[in-house]
């Protein structure tokens, strides 16, 4: 796939890790609400350079669909959403046909609310979930729990996310994140026998905008 960039606040549903060296308490969900219908959802916007694969719905509230680029949008005849060669899904904006602004306008406060609330949770592991390499994660795996930098999170190749598929794993950064071209999230079953963690329970909360390289997944 090609280069993607989402800009400014968002919540994504993603998967990503970090060593650590105790054992994470459980955490209880964030709950994305209408957000959680969309693989992509922005205020500011969404770029690409094709081409890219996104599966799922993509959109932005409230600027235009204008704000969409890249992805050479071709508008359905009811005015309610696009489509693109690059999304398996839809793309809506907050200028298409009602319902589409009202139900873009549910959707962001939906994320906003599921943002806020990943923003205040606590570190699970102590320093030790704090600033991981610096923000160079590469190559690292990470536990369940809620992770914290105070700077850019650069993934430049491989990292693993660990646990079951009832974990829970929340990433904070008030940089940005960037992921280089080729690297890839793996999720990775623990000793539980309980399957692997889910995307959906997976939030990044990421004051800056995710920056995903070139066949990066």
């Amino acid at each position: 796939p090609g280069r993607h960039t989402i800009k400014n606040m968002a919540v994504f549903k993603c998967i990503l890790s970090a060593l650590v060296l105790a054992t994470a308490a459980a955490i209880e969900p964030v709950i994305l609400g209408k957000a959680g219908d969309f693989a992509i959802l922005a205020k500011t916007g969404i770029s690409t350079v094709p081409a890219s694969a996104i599966t799922g719905h993509i959109g932005v509230s409230p600027i235009a669909a204008s704000a969409i680029t890249g992805f050479n949008l071709v508008k359905d005849s009811s005015d309610k959403f696009s489509t693109s060669s690059q999304i398996t899904g839809h793309a809506y904006a907050s200028d298409y046909a009602s319902p589409t602004p009202s139900e873009m306008t549910t959707a962001i406060s939906a994320m906003e609310t599921a943002y806020n609330d990943a923003a205040v949770r606590a570190l699970t592991n102590g320093a030790s979930s704090l600033n991981v390499k610096a923000g160079l994660i590469a190559g690292e795996t990470f536990k369940a729990g809620v992770y914290n930098w105070g700077s850019d999170i650069s993934i430049s190749s491989d990292i693993y996310i660990k646990g079951s598929s009832t974990d829970n794993f929340i990433f904070q950064t008030t940089g940005n994140v960037i992921v280089g071209s080729g690297a890839k999230v793996i999720l990775v079953a623990d000793d539980t026998n309980n399957g692997k963690p889910k995307a959906s329970n997976i939030v990044w909360q990421v004051a800056g905008f995710v920056d995903a390289g070139t066949t990066s997944h």
